[in-house]
């Protein structure tokens, strides 16, 4: 590793312009670069710096390395706050801000040339992201993304700037015809965060400007630097005997024993169909015939001492079986001759450069440990073949030599993208026209047939294809600063981010810090993986393992550095994907818990290119993008002065309903806003004071009955007095009113599909129950009791027994949708015999005392709850859970929350938004008070 002393001394930028940074001026970027790497070292010797939470494991010279202060550090940043107060603007509650929310589409642009200029193992694509900073803020305002990833955040800030003419025409196109105003076009600066070095190094490339033509020179030098090197390790023999031909990869076979007759078969001679180049699902063992699978093969292993470690390795025995080549520009194959086998063996006794790491996996805290053993895998060299590890470490060493710091970090960028595709993870795909990059993304997965790349059939096109690229992408200096550390502590000041754009982690789908190693290895500094907001039940070591509730706490304590930094007033947009129910709801519980309001949810359907409003967990499928906002100061202000009374959570509504959009307009058809349901309305308000440790004032019923009184309400959406006109004029121009899609998942959301049924058509039980029992399907939730329709109409709705008047409601349905009973009088016969027996809606004056009746069943119901005396109460009723914890929360009875929670299964607490919330402040609250 390059001592720190001398990558103090050794920085030439080749440039001798004068630079200004921070508000200081330096005779060139050398200067300015040397300076801060000066300070950054200082810092890096004071213990209490080392000790911030997600510091990365990492010598001091492997971290100055790697850096390029004020603007990357592959540790905690210490000039971030400073950035952020040099080029960001104060916060002045004077200045009007006002935006409604805005769903993007996460699927555009993956096939843009920046996009794919480096991988990584989830990106969002910076032309998804643009609009919604283009949306969001103005040119200038500071933007944050703490899960940064590859840094796209930051390159859509910038593009903001730098968009072609083309592009901005388009957009500004599609928002005239949404009735949007025209964005205003101007880069944005970027703070982007990561815990991975190995991410925020791909980060910093992306965003930190560097001479294009210098690196084109550069590239082509380290590539034949490395050509002269090595290059004769992938040499062979053509056909004529005399020429030589330059391999492009070799494949490797596993080497398997017969079960019959213990001969060997070489698994792609045997398995693989050389016509439709596709593994078959049987084959004739070539010793006795016998009709062999995969499944029926025993791997053969090898053992011989690994002179890195001095460890004796067991590995699966390959061998070369292919030889992919060209002579000139024309591609040829051969299988392997006596000299391609004998350089092989020449190539195997060589020393392994000291470039390449040797860093033990550490299989413990992995949950690819058992298939990794199984290939013989150990350390981090072990992922490469004899000649791969010694071309990967010559490229890797070359590109460290340029003694311009900016170029020697673009030229690591440039190779570090060879390590997978040379590694033994480069699966041989036959049927593909390339075998670069041939691995499973998101995995270490070893395949029985591997295609060992070189360097060049890797990076030449890869070159030229990264010139091409930045040449065209103006990175701007000083645009964007990179932080190497933990989202839940951002060295950043309160109240100064103005818009917050963030990709979390998607609970169990990826081990970042696991998939990060083998890359980092290479840089010398490493995830602190503890910090890893995932969930990992496979891990060896129990004591490592995250659960649902544990990705919940790190996602909490990082949305609550959110909620810290951001302006009041602002918002935040989280791009999320997941199929699970639980890891959704604990991804929105964390948000809320940290203070912000959820103003939209919407999915993205794929196939129809439109966003659907997501009201219930069971239609996590898509790709979500969730819209929030951190409340301004004054409503804080006056519900510290008000505390937890009606009158607050008046405010709290009227506040929300403000950010919400008035109209949403698809193909000239006018959609349901979900946000402004009376149903999620409530929801939102019981968050907001369950959040604050208050007391809810308002009962359901009490809540929809001031909205009926207080507030107009348009097919089902509530609005403010202001904002119902705008509506009602759209809805005067559209044949059909906005539907809400509902998803019957549990006792709560069948009542609400009753309800919506029962508006539209009052109907007998006979009629209901078939349309009822259809809704019953495969979203149901796992141990959510399935409710009887008899017993859900009786305690939620009113049936007319043929007495008296008939109710308004059903009149009103029959004499509408009937010729022979209009303008009958409620007390006539006919109409009374039509009416008998039909369920309907209790009027608001009547709903009160239903509703206060069914609490008082559910609550004794509770108490059955709270005397179970078994370990696990498999099937509960939401509605009786839900019941039961609000009147504990109101009563401050944290014990009984904690207590019953303890009895549920995992998925009924995890996967119920009101339970998770009402659960972990309780957690909070009780801790608090011990």
């Amino acid at each position: 590793m390059t001592d720190t002393n001398d990558l103090l001394k050794n920085h030439r930028s080749g440039t001798s312009e004068s630079v200004e940074c921070l508000g200081q001026t330096f005779a060139s970027d050398d200067a300015r670069r040397t300076h801060f790497l000066t300070l950054l070292a200082e810092r890096l010797q004071d213990p209490a710096f080392r000790r911030q939470e997600g510091f990365p494991k990492g010598s001091d010279a492997a971290i100055l390395a790697m850096s390029d202060p004020p603007y990357y550090t592959a540790c905690p940043n210490p000039w971030l706050a400073e950035f952020v107060a040099h080029y960001g603007k104060p916060y002045d509650p004077a200045v009007k801000y006002s935006r409604e929310p805005l769903a993007i589409d996460v699927s555009v642009g993956k096939t843009d040339a920046i996009y794919k200029a480096h991988s990584y193992h989830t990106k969002v694509p910076h032309l998804a992201i643009v609009p919604s900073i283009l949306h969001y803020t103005q040119p200038g305002d500071v933007v944050l993304d703490g899960f940064s990833g590859s840094g796209m955040t930051g390159v859509a800030a910038q593009w903001c700037g730098t968009a072609p003419s083309s592009y901005r025409h388009e957009l500004e196109l599609t928002w005239k015809k949404e009735g949007r105003a025209a964005p205003k076009w101007g880069a944005r600066r970027a703070v982007l965060n990561d815990l991975s070095p190995a991410a925020t190094f791909i980060g910093a490339n992306y965003n930190i400007p560097f001479d294009v033509d210098a690196f084109a020179k550069a590239g082509k030098q380290l590539l034949k630097a490395v050509e002269q090197d090595i290059g004769w390790m992938y040499e062979t023999l053509h056909s004529d005997g005399r020429t030589k031909g330059r391999i492009d990869y070799t494949v490797w076979s596993e080497v398997f024993a017969c079960p019959e007759c213990a001969g060997e078969v070489n698994f792609l001679d045997e398995a693989l169909d050389g016509a439709s180049k596709r593994v078959r699902d049987s084959f004739p063992c070539p010793h006795c015939d016998a009709q062999l699978t995969k499944k029926k093969l025993e791997r053969i292993y090898i053992t011989k001492r690994d002179n890195a470690t001095g460890d004796t390795l067991s590995t699966p025995k390959r061998v070369p079986s292919l030889i992919s080549y060209r002579v000139g520009k024309t591609k040829y194959e051969k299988k392997p001759d006596a000299a391609d086998l004998a350089l092989l063996q020449e190539i195997d006794a060589l020393p392994l450069p000291g470039s390449v790491p040797v860093v033990a996996f550490p299989f413990s805290d992995m949950w690819e440990a058992p298939r990794m053993r199984d290939k013989g895998i150990t350390h981090t060299h072990h992922m490469f073949l004899p000649r791969a590890a010694q071309a990967m470490g010559a490229l890797w060493a070359e590109a460290q030599t340029d003694s311009d710091a900016r170029l020697r970090l673009f030229l690591e960028f440039f190779a570090e993208q060879a390590i997978w595709g040379m590694s033994v993870l480069a699966r041989y795909a036959p049927t593909h026209f390339s075998q670069v990059n041939q691995y499973l993304a998101g995995v270490y997965y070893v395949a029985s047939q591997h295609a060992e790349c070189s360097p060049w059939y890797i990076l030449d096109g890869k070159l030229d294809r990264l010139v091409k690229t930045f040449g065209n992408f103006k990175i701007g200096a000083g645009w964007a600063t990179v932080n190497t550390g933990s989202a839940a502590s951002l060295p950043l000041s309160n109240d100064s981010i103005d818009y917050i754009f963030t990709d979390p982690p998607f609970g169990e789908n990826l081990p970042y810090a696991e998939l990060n190693f083998l890359v980092e290895a290479w840089h010398g500094v490493m995830t602190q993986a503890k910090l890893d907001a995932i969930v990992d039940r496979s891990k060896e070591n129990r004591a490592a393992q995250k659960s649902v509730d544990d990705y919940r706490r790190l996602m909490a304590a990082c949305f609550q550095e959110y909620f810290r930094v951001l302006k009041p007033g602002r918002w935040m947009t989280v791009v999320f994907s997941n199929t699970q129910a639980a890891v959704w709801n604990s991804l929105q519980t964390a948000m809320q818990e940290a203070g912000f309001v959820v103003a939209n949810v919407s999915a993205l359907d794929k196939q129809q290119g439109s966003f659907k409003a997501i009201t219930t967990t069971v239609a996590v499928k898509q790709d979500l993008v969730i819209s929030a906002y951190k409340p301004n100061g004054g409503l804080e202000q006056r519900f510290a002065e008000r505390g937890a009374v009606p009158e607050s959570a008046w405010d709290f509504v009227q506040t929300h309903l403000r950010q919400l959009p008035v109209l949403k307009v698809r193909n000239g058809e006018l959609e349901f806003v979900a946000e402004r349901d009376p149903r999620i309305l409530f929801d939102r308000m019981v968050a907001w004071f369950v959040r604050h440790s208050a007391p809810v004032p308002l009962s359901s019923q009490e809540f929809q009955d001031g909205l009926r009184s207080r507030l107009p309400e348009r097919d089902g959406m509530v609005f403010l007095p202001e904002q119902v006109t705008e509506y009602d004029k759209k809805r005067t121009q559209t044949a059909q009113a906005p539907q809400m899609e509902l998803f019957v998942s549990d006792e709560r959301s069948a009542i609400d599909w009753v309800a919506d049924f029962l508006k539209g058509r009052p109907s007998t039980y006979q009629d209901i129950h078939p349309e009822f029992i259809r809704q019953l399907g495969a979203g149901w939730k796992k141990h959510e009791a399935r409710p009887e329709l008899s017993a859900l109409l009786e305690a939620n709705f009113l049936r007319y027994d043929g007495t008296g008047e008939v109710p308004s409601q059903i009149h009103r349905y029959l004499s509408t949708n009937y010729h022979d009973l209009r303008g009958l009088e409620k007390t006539d016969p006919r109409l009374n015999a039509r009416a008998q027996d039909r369920w309907y809606v209790p009027d608001p004056n009547k709903a009160q005392d239903l509703e206060k009746k069914r609490e008082k069943a559910l609550l004794k119901e509770f108490e059955t709850y709270k005397t179970f005396t078994g370990r696990k109460i498999k099937e509960t009723r939401l509605e009786v859970l839900r019941a039961g914890f609000n009147a504990a929360w109101a009563a401050k009875d944290y014990a009984t929350i904690l207590g019953i929670a303890h009895k549920l299964p995992e998925e009924t607490l995890q996967e119920d938004e009101r339970l998770l919330t009402l659960y972990d402040m309780a957690l909070t609250r009780s801790e608090s008070e011990s």
